[in-house]
């Protein structure tokens, strides 16, 4: 086949440019991507022939090999792995169509550090073009294992390359680096030196399980030395803690979740007797940008004595932990287990339940030991562990454990249940809560009247999966969970400041207004009662006990789910100037097709004060205009 010249897309054409005039100060990383790239095809080729008994492919000795040419100026990192096809080619490399190249771009320009900056290039999987830092020139050669052909793939990094068939190639790939002239001035090393490739494999790549061999500079009149194996191989999880520095565990960490930034947390755990397992896991200091998407990669690595057989293996760990990162090392799995085999599994379900709980005490114990990792864990992962209380019961309580709560006790720290329950007024039985979509919209609501006024304590509920887990867990140490915006709440007598007859008598008083503005506001209401929760606003608009709120219910039909409308209830503030005179009004007059304006007004102002929109704005706004006009005459 010919070669043939094709375009790249708009936006790997601005990739490549930030890759040839990049402002990295740390151009080190090009290799740690290169060789990390091989170290990926090298397990696919493994896990390959595992599982396809017919697979023509080599297996006998896989390494990745490093190459140097200082009269050439090149640097080859060449792997005998999975390698690709003319297609995958064109696909993977060519186009970047699977990279996250636009959210690459959008991340970089947000980057607040050149340290943050460089690190992204492996967390977008653009890896590969990390090259472009060092080299004015980039050649990929590369063949499928059980193909006959390879592919040659080339570029100067200037829009366009180009894709041709090749006979001869080995199984593999070999990513060759025409380099650039070395610029101490701009960070830019001689990587033609084998001091210096030495280092940065040891610093990023040392526990790479396949072996990194830098071949041999050919000398004149002297026999070839051996291939010189630069990595330790071995594996992280299996050494001791004492062994490992902490700088090699970050490495670790940041090659397995492609993540730039070192991990909030460590944690290893080791498992012996009947079943043998060692695992490492990583708690990330930042969410993923996708981490709520539906195509977000979640699982641990899972290898068979240290053979990697799953990449990103789900059953290990609930979807509530799913940012959790690292490797699960079982001893007595088979080589060839699939995923629907590890689903019913018992020793990765056993294995599930023990990391879990591993988890979730180390997030107890920094909670415990440190309030400020802690905060800054639950700032970025909280909203994620809560779906946990949706799911089994047997995980609902450690989770309660480690759950941090806004509330109105304090401006700044969160609290716990179960110190909300310790400084409960004497005579309270709930625990009180009110959802929204921040803690000022919550705080200014008119739910929160009689509460602030009487200083009962709420919680302050702003993530969406708050509308459902707290439905689902009910009560916390017998004390039940009672949202202020649903159901009746009555403090004046929890408080004893209201007795029967003074409440029968104020209903007495309004019984006439409210049975004619439930009969005017018709289907739009299930009720219309006097309110005991607010104490500044004319009014409010409630759910009962038992209905969805709108906020469910738009997350619902946001899901698809199809939900009847829920009637809501409207509630009056019986010592507010603006209801007793429509009271008085309603009393006094025969006419009241003016006074049915003033209701409706009273609901939309209710309604407003939620977050909500009256069901006719235009109508709504039209009525407010004419009362204003009516006081300036």
């Amino acid at each position: 086949m010919a070669t043939e010249t094709f375009e790249f897309q708009v936006e790997a054409r601005q990739l490549l440019q930030l890759m040839i005039h990049s402002v990295y100060s740390n151009k080190d990383v090009f290799l740690r991507e290169l060789v990390s790239n091989a170290s990926d095809a090298l397990d696919k080729l493994r896990l390959a022939a595992l599982r396809e008994d017919g697979l023509d492919a080599d297996t006998s000795d896989l390494h990745i090999e490093i190459e140097l040419d200082q009269k050439a100026r090149t640097l080859t990192v060449r792997d005998n792995g999975i390698g690709m096809s003319y297609d995958e080619v064109g696909k993977l490399i060519g186009t970047i169509a699977n990279s996250g190249t636009a959210a690459f771009l959008q991340e970089l320009k947000e980057a607040q550090d050149a340290a943050g900056a460089e690190g992204l290039i492996g967390q977008f999987g653009v890896g590969f073009y990390s090259g472009f830092m060092v080299a004015d020139e980039m050649t990929l050669v590369t063949r499928r294992a059980g193909e006959r052909s390879g592919t040659r793939w080339s570029s100067r990094g200037e829009g366009t390359y180009t894709l041709e068939t090749v006979d001869d190639a080995p199984q593999g790939s070999a990513v060759t680096l025409h380099l650039k002239p070395a610029d101490p001035d701009d960070q830019l090393h001689d990587y033609t030196s084998a001091w210096k490739i030495k280092e940065i494999v040891k610093r990023y790549s040392d526990f790479i399980t396949w072996p990194i061999r830098l071949l041999p500079q050919e000398t004149d009149g002297e026999d070839t030395p051996e291939p010189e194996t630069l990595n330790s191989m071995k594996a992280l999880w299996a050494r001791s803690r004492d062994e490992v520095s902490d700088d090699e565990y970050h490495e670790l960490y940041k090659h397995v979740s492609h993540d730039w930034r070192d991990p909030l947390e460590t944690i290893r755990l080791q498992a012996e007797g009947t079943f043998e397992y060692q695992a490492l896991l990583f708690l990330p200091a930042h969410a993923p940008h996708d981490l709520f998407t539906r195509d977000f990669r979640r699982g641990l690595q899972l290898y068979v004595k240290r053979v990697l057989i799953m990449d990103d293996c789900e059953a290990l760990l609930p979807p509530h932990l799913r940012f959790v990162k690292g490797v699960v090392d079982a001893q007595d799995l088979s080589l060839n287990v699939s995923r629907e085999i590890l689903q019913q599994d018992r020793h990765i379900r056993m294995i599930q339940r023990r990391l879990t709980k591993k988890v979730l005490s180390s997030v107890k114990e920094m909670k415990a030991n440190d309030a400020d990792k802690y905060t800054a864990f639950w700032r970025e992962f909280g909203a994620v562990l809560k779906e946990g209380l949706l799911g089994d019961a047997d995980d609902r309580d450690a989770l309660l454990a480690v759950a941090s709560f806004a509330s109105t006790h304090d401006e700044e720290a969160p609290t716990t249940l179960q110190q909300y329950v310790e400084r409960m007024k004497d005579g309270q039985d709930d625990i009180y809560y009110m959802t929204g979509t921040s803690r000022q919209t919550i705080e200014n609501s008119p739910h929160m009247e009689a509460f602030r006024d009487r200083g009962v304590e709420v919680l302050l509920l702003t993530d969406p999966v708050d509308e459902v887990w707290v439905d689902v867990v009910g009560e916390f140490e017998g004390k039940r969970l009672r949202s202020v915006a649903k159901g009746e709440i009555d403090l004046d007598v929890q408080d004893g400041e209201q007795t029967d007859d003074g409440r029968e008598k104020q209903a007495e008083t309004y019984a006439a207004l409210l049975g004619w503005m439930k009969e005017h506001l018709g289907e739009e209401m299930k009720d219309v009662r006097l309110s005991t929760r607010l104490t500044v606003s004319p009014a409010c608009v409630v759910s009962d006990a038992h209905d969805l709120t709108p906020a469910l219910e738009s997350m619902y039909r946001a899901m698809g789910q199809e939900v009847p409308p829920t009637r809501r209830i409207l509630e009056l503030n019986p010592a507010h100037p603006l209801v007793q005179g429509l009271n008085q009004a309603y009393q006094e007059s025969e006419d009241r097709s003016g006074l049915a304006e003033t209701a409706d007004l009273l609901h939309g102002l209710a309604v407003l004060a939620e977050g909500g929109r009256p069901k006719e704005p235009g109508r709504f706004v039209k009525l407010v205009a004419e009362r204003l006009e009516r006081t300036l005459r």
